[in-house]
């Protein structure tokens, strides 16, 4: 496939997450491959952050590529790192010389690899990782290479994002959802009480939050089973039971 085909098809393929099965691990493993196929750089790694804020090795063109991201979370230095926390591209033409990672751009040079760029992935203030691009000749990338090697990393972050607020946005309507059935429930139990021993639906709600407590269950749990007639509320006024 020619280079600018193989391009087109690499951003609608990365940007294209408006599916069901859509898998981050996938996008990830692409991106790794595709930077290697599109760019002047012998192997590529990318890194995620985690729930924690901490990076994690999510994809690599090869194994030693895969290795070298891990010796930089071993030993917290290395290109991928410093572009996630600055959010700025991080480059070097000469390992050999390289002063600012010595565990890291020793192993480097050990593996066969002369320098190294890496880019942050980002969107605005967001930074989510970082991609990590390997040559086994000095010198950096040139103009073109850099500015789409921050292109596709920028594009498969906007996709990574896009996904998880569709996700939370879910979540957060199934949420909302859950609260007002459960409302719901609770209300009509707080009616059940209320007419089965004529009192108030403020008595009556706090008796179930009683019941609740005294009996560590979920409040929902036991307005349901006040519905259902699995707990007796003929006698609200024990005390044991609020």
């Amino acid at each position: 496939m020619a280079r600018q085909d193989l391009l087109a098809k690499t951003f609608v393929e990365l940007a294209d997450n408006l599916v069901a099965d859509f898998d981050t691990l996938d996008l990830m493993s692409l991106l790794a491959q595709r930077t290697v196929d599109l760019l002047d750089v012998d192997a590529s790694g990318l890194m995620l952050s985690d729930a924690r804020g901490g990076l994690q090795v999510m994809a690599s063109s090869t194994e030693t590529a895969h290795l070298l991201e891990l010796s930089q979370l071993q030993n917290q230095e290395g290109p991928c790192l410093d572009a996630f926390r600055t959010a700025r591209p991080v480059m070097t033409d000469d390992l050999r010389t390289e002063d600012r990672w010595p565990h890291f751009g020793a192993e480097c040079v050990a593996a066969g690899f002369a320098s190294v760029s890496a880019f942050p992935m980002r969107l605005r203030d967001t930074v989510i990782g970082g991609l990590n691009l390997f040559r086994e000749q000095p010198g950096g990338l040139d103009d073109g290479d850099t500015l789409l090697a921050q292109a596709l990393a920028d594009v498969a972050t906007i996709t990574i994002l896009q996904e998880r607020m569709v996700r939370d946005a879910h979540l957060l309507s199934e949420q909302l959802q859950r609260a007002l059935n459960s409302r719901v429930v609770v209300e009509q139990a707080k009616g059940v009480v209320a007419e089965r021993v004529g009192t108030g639906v403020d008595e009556a709600l706090a008796w179930l939050r009683g019941h609740a407590r005294h009996h560590n269950r979920r409040l929902t749990d036991v307005a349901e089973d006040v519905i259902a007639g699995r707990v007796s509320v003929d006698s609200p006024t024990k005390r044991s039971d609020w």
